[in-house]
């Protein structure tokens, strides 16, 4: 190309080859603005400080919980004696025994409180309360009450209630030292070479090879012979010594017990609880006892108790968890469908094209602007104070909240329509009703239906989130395990119900959508 053509070439396309300042920059100020804003949100959210402040380790522990469960034995020291427990709802029953948890016993001296100053009293409790002494009579008084003089009695002065104490010999009496086999060792494996020794006076830990011992004085404080390696931490001399092993647990020494957390993969007792006769067993001994062993309960057979067990089970709550997830079905299906019946006739009165009334058309689009604009949550609020916690006020939200939704998009569904077919059908002299049956509805139904289906899908998800307000459901289920900070096993297991239907819905809800869409193309 000679410099005449290209010279050419440019004065013919000036509009490409000499752009504004502003237009060649464009690309340039976008990207910078967006960058701003990054570092301004950083800044203003404090972003790097929230994640250098985080507490990743709590975050690691309730995530870990949401696949596993933990076992927590106490070992308490007393004296030369120490003594193991577990939590009152165990999940390993009311007498565990663990493998992992072994204990050694011996003989020792134990001391217990003397039976002295209760054989003094016999038995009898004291003229004394928590508002100070009750004296029977006072100077003066003739030993009447209020309704006149006491009957004298003939043993009152043989009654040990009233006979006198000896009080310095029942203040000097000592506790009874007796000696007994008690607890003198106890060793918990955390898996592999993990393990923590506890014994009167002195713990040892093991862990990644590394041994680290620690001397109890019981009651006063904790300290550690010499240095601590790096999965332990003591925030002050002779304060606790907490120990973590990463998934398999961690443990809690302090001044007057040990703390241990074994964890373990899995969701404990999810089938049978402690009180189930098949809890503990395995599942070739459920189906055996089931169809071939003998009744259980004389009353029903072993496989309506098995159910009844699994539905009843006290830890999950299977049947309960079931009732509020259908609950949660129904007041999306309800609310969607009746959201759906009430916006039909009205977007046909907001459409222009449908309605010439333009004042009608407005009053009913600022309508339905007004419906959408409260949040479902906010309606959820509103209803739960006026008809009280439950699944009504969950249905009330839904409707109010897609009326005002489905209104919009009916009415712009409306007014986007092809007026061939209404002018077809009016040429034959049909009625208004008619020209609106037969020339519109059959264009505008098939969209219609499609998107009242995506609302029941995605209102399956929001009746989850209002249920946690009061409105019934599975969403109130949901909040009150997590809001106890430990069951997060159950709010996974939740979770994942909820996914589950979501999944389902979604997959219905595509495949009606597509053979609407299929038979209106």
């Amino acid at each position: 190309m000679t410099e005449t053509e290209a010279n050419a070439l440019v004065a013919r396309h000036a509009d490409v080859f000499h752009r504004p300042l502003m237009e060649r920059l464009r690309g340039v100020l976008i990207i910078g603005a967006i960058a701003f804003y990054m570092v301004f949100a950083w800044w203003l959210f404090a972003v790097g400080q929230v994640l250098s402040g985080g507490n990743w380790d709590i975050a690691g522990s309730y995530l870990a919980d949401w696949v596993s469960y933990e076992v927590r034995p106490d070992i308490e020291y007393d004296g030369d004696a120490l003594d193991v427990s577990f939590p009152r709802f165990s999940p390993l029953g009311s007498n565990p025994k663990p493998e992992w948890l072994t204990t050694e016993t011996a003989m020792v001296e134990r001391r217990r409180a003397s039976a002295a100053t209760e054989a003094s009293t016999g038995g009898e409790t004291s003229g004394a309360g928590f508002l100070g002494s009750l004296d029977t009579k006072t100077d003066g008084s003739d030993g009447g009450d209020f309704l006149g003089p006491a009957a004298p009695s003939d043993n009152t002065a043989e009654s040990p209630a009233t006979a006198p104490i000896d009080i310095e010999n029942t203040a000097a009496a000592e506790p009874v030292v007796m000696r007994e086999e008690s607890v003198v060792n106890a060793d918990v494996s955390f898996g592999g070479n993990t393990r923590i020794s506890v014994r009167p006076g002195f713990v040892t830990v093991t862990h990644k090879g590394e041994t680290l011992e620690l001397d109890i004085a019981e009651g006063s404080a904790v300290n550690a012979r010499g240095p601590l390696p790096d999965w332990a931490n003591q925030r002050a001399p002779g304060a606790k010594v907490i120990v973590r092993f990463g998934f398999a647990g961690r443990a809690e020494i302090e001044d007057d017990e040990v703390k241990a957390r074994r964890r373990f993969l899995g969701w404990e007792n999810f089938f049978f609880d402690t009180r189930s006769p098949y809890w503990g067993k395995s599942a070739n001994e459920v189906m055996g006892t089931i169809f071939f062993g003998e009744r259980i309960e004389a009353s029903r057979s072993n496989l309506s108790l098995a159910w009844s067990n699994f539905v009843n089970n006290a830890d999950w709550q299977h049947g309960d968890v079931w009732l509020k997830l259908l609950q949660t079905i129904v007041m999306a299906f309800a609310g969607t469908v009746l959201a759906s019946l009430l916006a039909f006739p009205l977007a046909f009165v907001a459409a222009r094209n449908i309605m010439p009334n333009r004042l009608l058309n407005q009053v009913l689009k600022r309508f339905f602007d007004f419906l959408r604009s409260v949040d479902m949550l906010i309606w959820a609020l509103f209803f739960t104070r006026a008809f009280g916690p439950g699944p009504l006020a969950g249905i009330s939200a839904i409707f109010f909240t897609d009326t005002g939704t489905f209104g919009k998009l009916y009415s712009e569904s409306l007014e986007n329509i092809d007026d061939k077919q209404r002018e077809g059908v009016r040429s034959v002299g049909a009625s208004p009703s008619s020209v609106q049956r037969y020339g519109v509805v059959p264009q505008v139904l098939p969209v219609f239906l499609s998107q009242s289906l995506y609302f029941w899908e995605s209102n399956t998800r929001s009746a989850t989130i209002i249920g946690a307000v009061g409105a019934g459901g599975i969403g109130l289920k949901l909040w009150e395990a997590m809001r106890t900070n430990q069951d997060w096993e159950n709010v996974a297991y939740m979770v994942m119900l909820i996914l589950l239907v979501v999944f389902v819905f979604d997959n219905i809800s595509n495949v009606l959508r597509q053979r609407l869409i299929g038979k209106q193309s």
